[in-house]
């Protein structure tokens, strides 16, 4: 099982790396703002699709979001 938080801490800093902040990233896929706090607090796993979006957005792999890969555009 992947931990919440270290997706969290993964997406927020790749969305800084590409000069995107979290508010906007979050309005723009018609996510929550509360769905990365609630990911940080460990008590909310993304659903599949939640992820999509991120990743989609971010233009990098759910893997990479799942620290599953360390190259954003590589899925295993």
């Amino acid at each position: 099982m992947h931990n919440s938080q270290e997706i969290s801490n993964t997406i927020k800093s790749y969305a800084k790396s590409k000069k995107i902040t979290v508010g906007k990233m979050l309005s723009d896929c018609d996510l929550s703002k509360n769905t990365l706090s609630s990911m940080q607090s460990g008590g909310y796993l993304p659903r599949t699709e939640t992820l999509v979006r991120i990743a989609d957005y971010l233009d990098c792999s759910i893997d990479y979001l799942l620290g599953r890969t360390d190259d954003p555009k590589i899925n295993k």
